[in-house]
């Protein structure tokens, strides 16, 4: 089983990116908080996996943080929720954000994931209240703040990747691209802007 993939990020196009260790490209689906803490194409990358085996396919789940793949892990053992659903919890909620759900009952929040009704998320309470309750959480945390800071970053990562995809399709390298892209911007800056101001910078 793969635990851990360290390598240069060469394509992000969330919940998929793909990792290049030593000229092997791997295929990892990420959540979206996974996708917030992560660089740019063309930086380097690690991440803690989790590797699941079907039939037809074999597919590689992987988190920035470690407590997350263990959240995960936990999560895809609940009877009818699988990794797709637990891929969407992360999506919503860091581990720590979601185990503060679970320790106050707090069913509108997790009703509040895509594709969770009030009926699964109940279930969902009772079921992780036993399997979470020794789950360390650090108080210091603010949920809330951490999760607009997020979407600040998600939004710059969004529109840096543009700007650097455009060059690179222009015929500059991808770390050339990259160290431009991200030493001229600037906040609310658009991708038009972003590609013009980083030509020049070239």
């Amino acid at each position: 089983m793969i635990a851990l993939i360290t390598g240069l990020l060469i394509q992000k196009k969330s919940p998929e990116i793909v990792v290049d260790v030593n000229g092997v490209g791997y295929e990892i689906l990420i959540p979206m908080t996974t996708s917030y803490q992560i660089g740019l194409v063309g930086e380097q990358v690690k991440l803690h996996c989790h590797m699941v085996v079907r039939e037809d396919a074999q597919i590689l789940f992987g988190f920035y943080r470690i407590q997350d793949r263990d959240l995960f892990r936990i999560l895809i053992k609940v009877n009818g929720l699988g990794p797709k659903m637990a891929l969407a919890i992360l999506s919503t909620f860091d581990s720590d954000e979601f185990v503060k759900c679970v320790h106050a009952n707090d069913v509108t929040a997790i009703v509040s994931v895509p594709g969770v009704g009030k009926k699964t998320a109940e279930r969902l309470m009772i079921e992780m209240r036993d399997r979470l309750k020794d789950w360390h959480v650090d108080q210091l945390s603010t949920p809330m703040e951490q999760f607009v800071d997020d979407k600040e970053k998600h939004q710059a990562s969004l529109i840096m990747s543009d700007a650097q995809s455009a060059l690179v399709s222009l015929g500059y390298k991808p770390a050339v691209a990259s160290k431009a892209v991200q030493s001229v911007y600037k906040d609310n800056m658009s991708v038009d802007d972003l590609i013009r101001h980083s030509l020049k910078s070239i």
